[in-house]
């Protein structure tokens, strides 16, 4: 896709995320997120992460920045986390756990890409990114890697003779 055609995409979903109605926005906000690395997105998508109207709209766009496992997805939620009230960054966590709660390997990579952003993030960022770390850290993954020492590995059945 183009950058022209990019830009175009990125001004009609950002004209959606104004609608008055809850399902545009949410809409607008998972659609959105694909674009988070352009420099206009970041403040609707920030804007639809803490939602006035409806926290559908703040669970759904949190949950596809989340899922885009990047610096660009995880800085835009980490600065919402900064500023949201505790009902808004209740349903930020919710979204964490549902993106970050099965594969501890994701788990892990976000853990190290927020540390990454801790450092080079400005301030309100930065902020949201200790409160995005903490509630990392405290996911227990479905889905461990599996153990390297052989003396954990399952053994085969024992034989039985007949």
């Amino acid at each position: 896709m183009s950058d022209e055609a990019r830009r175009a995409a990125v001004a009609a979903l950002i004209r959606l995320a104004g609608s008055t109605d809850y399902r545009g926005r949410a809409d607008a906000g998972r659609s959105l997120a694909t674009f988070a690395d352009m420099p206009e997105a970041k403040g609707p998508l920030l804007a639809l992460v803490l939602d006035a109207g409806d926290t559908f709209v703040t669970h759904v766009t949190a949950e596809a920045l989340l899922r885009r496992q990047d610096s660009a997805g995880l800085g835009i939620v980490a600065a919402a986390l900064a500023t949201a009230d505790p009902n808004h960054a209740e349903w930020v966590h919710t979204a964490v756990l549902d993106v970050f709660g099965v594969f501890s390997r994701d788990r892990d990579a976000a853990v190290q890409e927020c540390e990454a952003l801790a450092r080079d993030s400005d301030e309100q960022t930065r902020c949201g990114v200790d409160q995005l770390t903490a509630t990392l850290a405290g996911i227990n993954p479905i889905f461990q890697p599996a153990p390297n020492d052989s003396a954990t590995r399952l053994a085969p059945p024992p034989r039985t003779s007949t």
